[in-house]
């Protein structure tokens, strides 16, 4: 099976395409390796999967309508899995517009490669953020999402909309992914979890927002890995039982899409996380404790009862294991001493 994968020189695309290619798919990989974070880092995992005879590479920007037709009409992929994205919640303070050429204006030429190709499913990265407002914990997908609170958010809700009238028009399953506080072994720089070890490591305090009191629902990314992979092999399927009097938000009776939450299903506090993460380097943290941060919301959990009963997923990595791993491969990366 051909797998196109974008956003696979990044953090979750990375691993996703690592794990295809070693059940013996094809990866077809989309990454421009654009400098939004090292691009050193990108290119580190870049070379890994250059490695696997069962991988090859576009370098082309998502948000190039021309170039993103050629490699679907070359690559003729059976599955679809878009992962590229401007990611970060802050940095669409800055800069709005990158978000919409990338997300918006990206998504809709993965869609109309979908649309000329018809590969039998399609898989995409939503946001947790996309809940917003709603504070009804755990985050339910039969829940309203309709009220973000970040530029970024919204474009990943423009995503799940434009993906479903896509379905409905063309017949191409799609299954979207609202993925929860993802962390692990080459994660991205500018994410929490990176910026604290690299900060301790050097003697340096950490801006520790919300005072640490802030909750997430902190997911390992092989647990991210295992719901995209199931998913890619249990394509959407329309909902017989949808009532359009009583419409539910995660299915849709018109379509055979959906919308999935992708978490470990349990808050953590911020500063129980960075305890774990003093635990496993084996230094106590300098704290600089900050109010929260414009976009940020309190706390965070998912409901995965969905799911679990439509993939048997079943996340199954604590903080304490995933963050050791995390540090191991920085400090191997890095070639530093804790």
């Amino acid at each position: 099976m051909t797998t196109l994968v974008t956003g696979s020189a990044g953090f979750i695309g990375f691993h996703l395409a690592r794990r295809l290619l070693a059940r013996g798919d094809e990866v077809v990989g989309l990454d421009d390796l654009n400098a939004y974070y090292d691009p050193a880092l990108k290119a580190a995992r870049l070379a890994i999967l250059e490695r696997e005879a069962g991988y090859r590479h576009a370098k082309i920007d998502l948000a190039d309508r021309e170039a993103v037709a050629a490699v679907f009409d070359e690559a003729r992929p059976q599955v679809v899995v878009n992962l590229a994205a401007q990611a970060g919640v802050r940095y669409s303070l800055e800069s709005p517009r990158t978000y919409v050429d990338s997300n918006v204006v990206g998504f809709l030429n993965i869609l109309e490669g979908c649309r000329a190709v018809q590969p039998q499913n399609l898989v995409f990265a939503s946001t947790s953020s996309v809940y917003g407002a709603n504070g009804n914990l755990p985050f339910s997908v039969h829940n309203g999402a309709n009220h973000p609170i970040t530029l970024y958010a919204a474009t990943k809700l423009a995503n799940e909309a434009m993906a479903h009238s896509y379905a409905h028009l063309f017949g191409v399953p799609s299954t979207g992914f609202r993925f929860f506080t993802v962390y692990g072994p080459w994660g991205r720089p500018d994410m929490a979890l990176f910026r604290f070890t690299e900060a301790i490591l050097a003697g340096r305090p950490i801006d520790v927002y919300g005072e640490g009191k802030m909750q997430r629902d902190f997911t390992y990314v092989a647990d991210i890995v295992d719901g995209l992979v199931a998913a890619i092999d249990r394509p959407a399927k329309v909902n017989p039982a949808w009532d359009p009097l009583k419409p539910d938000p995660a299915t849709s009776g018109v379509a055979p899409w959906r919308v999935l939450n992708l978490g470990a299903s349990q808050r953590v506090e911020l500063m129980r996380y960075i305890q774990v993460l003093e635990e496993k380097l084996g230094r106590k943290a300098t704290l600089n404790l900050l109010p929260m941060q414009p976009g940020d919301v309190a706390r965070t959990e998912a409901d995965v009862t969905e799911t679990r009963l439509a993939l048997d997923y079943a996340p199954s990595t604590p903080i304490e294991v995933g963050i050791g791993a995390f540090v191991d491969w920085y400090l191997d990366y890095y070639a530093v001493k804790a």
